[in-house]
């Protein structure tokens, strides 16, 4: 089945096409800039087309032919009057759709519940209405909060329970709301492109668990190993207030928190599920808030986050960010970038990396790394005591003074993880790389992925001390390459 994915650089639509792909249906991906599509892991096995929304004539060519067709576009967080331009496009797509006899049209929509709306979820369902009135078969999938590494509501509820132990809070927290995770998303999503061709409705799309965004911050504090949040909630927090509140605490950007701010004062639980009788839940039963936490956690937990924010590599599941996520998506990590050029070989100043601790030292100011070895003793953690196993050599799984060997790639890679005791998790990574002219660039990272407020903490304390520690070894690496 050919399908169209419109907003594919976006949070479910760069999820969505693999799980199509995956599902042996062809993809087309509409974008008003083809280029930023290049990034995707998927990129080569897609057709691409350029096209906006509103040029019909672009339109056309993008719909020509396609059976499915996903509507995930919205205007939120591009300012002014997101409602009016969500109407706009939405009324375009619907009379093209119909035009190029297109079978069924998808479209992921806001849960509400009635009552009170906020102006986010009334765009969101007034563009579910223009397109059931299209012509085109529709099905309208009403999801509320959506549980995973990079969407927008997760990352809010993630960086908000991390940062605050404490925290007074508007009356919203108790609003009851109906999460799903974001692979129960995309199941519902792919499952759609199969519905019969007289379905032509919405359908309420929630996980198995209801529960105040109070006991969503409790819970994932819970799954995350933090203390328990002291949360007390107050009246005097208008929705514009409680989005400044949020913009200060997290780097969601205040044009997306705020409609997500205004939604949350709104009881978004389904009303039915009917969705089942087209698209059955799996064996084993939808995914839970808690296990749905954890997997949106799974890769900061693993050994292989050092390399995550920087690799291109396909995440293994929809839960896992993409190197395409938003600066902000992920949670909160901190790095420390250092290069310096040099004209000596790149096996010389690799053999100078290889040899480092131990006996060789860390190549700067000596009694600072004493001092921290010292200070990790005294509360108990493994200090500089161990040294290394061998004085030229090092393998993976070598302890290193406070350091575990966890990658090691013999001329270009050596990378480091912490064992000092941390409120968070430390990698250190030194890379050897040939330049043009003969010589080589030697490259450094250090990298801090905190936990909780202490972790934030510890980072901004030593964070003075950075150029005095990192600073002077890629000047000091290199001059021993040089002389040797």
């Amino acid at each position: 089945m050919r399908c169209l994915v419109t907003g594919a650089t976006g949070y479910i639509g760069g999820r969505l096409v693999p799980e199509l792909l995956d599902a042996g249906h062809e993809v087309r991906c509409m974008a008003r800039r083809p280029d930023r599509l290049q990034a995707y892991p998927w990129a080569d096995r897609v057709e691409i087309v350029e096209a906006d929304v509103l040029d019909p004539d672009a339109l056309r060519t993008a719909l020509d032919g396609v059976e499915v067709a996903y509507y995930l576009i919205h205007a939120m967080g591009k300012g002014g009057d997101f409602a009016s331009r969500d109407r706009r496009a939405a009324r375009s797509f619907a009379g093209v759709a119909e035009e190029t006899g297109v079978g069924r049209i998808v479209f992921l929509g806001g849960l509400y519940s009635g009552g009170q709306v906020s102006p986010h979820l009334r765009s969101r369902a007034e563009v579910g209405e223009i397109l059931l009135a299209s012509g085109v078969p529709t099905a309208v999938l009403r999801a509320a909060v959506v549980l995973g590494s990079g969407s927008a509501s997760f990352e809010m509820l993630r960086y908000l329970t991390e940062r605050l132990p404490a925290m007074v809070t508007p009356k919203w927290v108790d609003s009851r709301i109906q999460p799903i995770a974001i692979r129960d998303v995309l199941r519902y999503l792919v499952g759609a492109a199969e519905l019969p061709p007289e379905v032509n409705r919405a359908f309420d799309i929630g996980g198995p668990d209801v529960l105040t965004y109070r006991q969503m911050m409790g819970r994932y504090a819970a799954v995350a190993g933090l203390s328990p949040r002291v949360i007390v909630p107050v009246p005097v927090l208008s929705p514009k207030l409680s989005s400044l509140w949020v913009g200060l605490i997290t780097p969601v950007p205040s044009g997306i928190a705020r409609p997500l701010v205004e939604s949350l004062t709104s009881e978004v639980v389904c009303r039915e599920h009917d969705i089942a009788a087209y698209v059955p839940d799996p064996p084993n039963g939808l995914i839970g808030f808690d296990e749905a936490v954890r997997l949106a956690l799974k890769r900061i937990r693993e050994a292989d986050v050092a390399t995550r924010w920087s690799s291109a590599s396909t995440p293994g599941a929809p839960s896992d960010p993409l190197p395409t996520d938003p600066d902000w998506a992920g949670g909160s990590l901190y790095t420390d970038e250092r290069t310096r050029a040099t004209g000596a070989a790149p096996e010389a100043v690799w053999k100078v990396v290889e040899g480092i601790g131990g006996d060789n030292g860390w190549y700067s100011l000596p009694v600072a790394w004493r001092l921290r070895g010292l200070a990790d003793r005294l509360v108990g953690g493994v200090g500089l005591r161990r040294g290394r196993r061998d004085p030229g050599r090092l393998r993976i799984g070598d302890a290193l003074d406070f350091w575990r060997v966890e990658a090691i790639e013999p001329g270009r890679l050596l990378r480091l993880r912490a064992e000092m005791l941390l409120p968070g998790l430390a990698w250190l990574e030194l890379r050897v790389r040939p330049d043009e002219n003969g010589g080589t660039v030697y490259e450094q990272r250090a990298i801090f992925h905190p936990h909780g407020l202490p972790g934030q903490l510890y980072w901004w304390a030593i964070y003075p001390f950075h150029g005095i520690i990192f600073g002077g070894m890629p000047r000091n690496i290199t001059r021993r390459a040089e002389r040797n």
